[in-house]
């Protein structure tokens, strides 16, 4: 049961997306475009902003808010987002990675369900201040410097953090939102 929630009279979202036993399976542009088409899909669609993500090897950390600046509406879309990759990328797993990840899958699966790719938790944190915002935000950017898998945060890929840092547009493969404080 998670504990963190979606505060009512939150808006703006600090939220983390870990898959289970922190299988590394975002080690594929495949995989990872996977989620990045299905982040503009609920851009698109159903209203969700995003202001920042990255797409690590283990889980994907982002900074959510809705168009109608409600909580409500980033929780019902990021629990739809999350179903929805969560078979796609389990599905892919099956086809293109070790036999092993689709065995962990099925094992985690529980009662109501044959398996599952997200740890139940995303760990909502509401952002209510510009200076938790910005912690949150460089924090969430330096993930791949922390973990040494490049040398500044804009190198990586599937981040939002060229985007930000150094002002290129084209950088993201979703579409980005600011926040204004």
């Amino acid at each position: 049961m998670e504990h963190y929630r979606f505060h009512p009279a939150g808006a703006l979202f600090y939220v983390t997306f870990t898959i289970v036993d922190w299988l590394p399976v975002f080690v594929s542009a495949e995989a990872c475009q996977i989620v990045t088409e299905s982040l503009l899909y609920c851009h698109q669609h159903k209203g969700l902003r995003i202001n920042a993500y990255v797409i690590m090897p283990t889980h994907m950390p982002g900074i959510f808010f809705h168009q109608s600046f409600t909580a409500k509406g980033p929780e019902q879309t990021l629990t739809d987002f999350r179903k929805f990759t969560g078979r796609r990328v389990a599905d892919f797993s099956a086809k293109h990675l070790p036999r092993v990840f689709s065995e962990v899958f099925a094992e985690k699966s529980g009662a109501d369900r044959e398996r599952r790719f997200w740890q139940p938790s995303r760990h909502p944190v509401q952002l209510e201040t510009e200076k938790f915002w910005q912690a949150k935000l460089d924090y969430l950017h330096d993930n791949p410097c922390r973990k040494g898998l490049v040398r500044q945060p804009e190198y990586w890929r599937f981040s939002s953090a060229a985007y930000w840092l150094v002002g290129d547009e084209r950088a993201s493969e979703v579409p980005l939102s600011g926040v204004v404080w």
